[in-house]
């Protein structure tokens, strides 16, 4: 599955998610996509959860922005398939059978409820806009 098919199928997830929270306020929303509610209530979101596994090693995990806004992804790219656009220090590259791929495994801005209320908006696919490139 490249970038693309994982943002589209991510998005409708999402989606289908906040259009059950519709009546709820935006800190509502946001407190639902705790992982430690998450996990529970919707398995299906993150394969990861059918382990009881984080992404991210932190107390707070807020899966809200799975992937990130500074993401930057380009499925037909020859080599640089994806990068961060704020060239996080916690960011790294990954190479892999000659494509690079951008490892935010070690960064944890996007998961923080501070940046996730500052950047928020119901609609994923607009706070992920720039993501992809192609």
């Amino acid at each position: 599955m490249g970038y693309l098919s994982w943002f589209i199928s991510h998005a409708n997830k999402h989606q289908k998610i906040l259009d059950r929270l519709n009546k709820k306020s935006d800190d509502e929303v946001i407190a639902y996509f705790r992982w430690k509610n998450l996990s529970q209530t919707d398995v299906d979101f993150c394969p990861l959860f059918k382990d009881a596994k984080k992404c991210h090693n932190m107390e707070d995990l807020n899966c809200y922005l799975c992937a990130c806004p500074n993401f930057r992804f380009d499925d037909n790219a020859k080599r640089d398939k994806s990068h961060c656009a704020i060239d996080s220090k916690d960011g790294a590259k990954l190479a892999y059978q000659g494509v690079v791929h951008q490892d935010c495994s070690g960064c944890i801005v996007p998961h923080r409820e501070s940046y996730i209320k500052k950047h928020f908006d119901r609609d994923w696919k607009k706070m992920m806009k720039q993501c992809h490139e192609g």
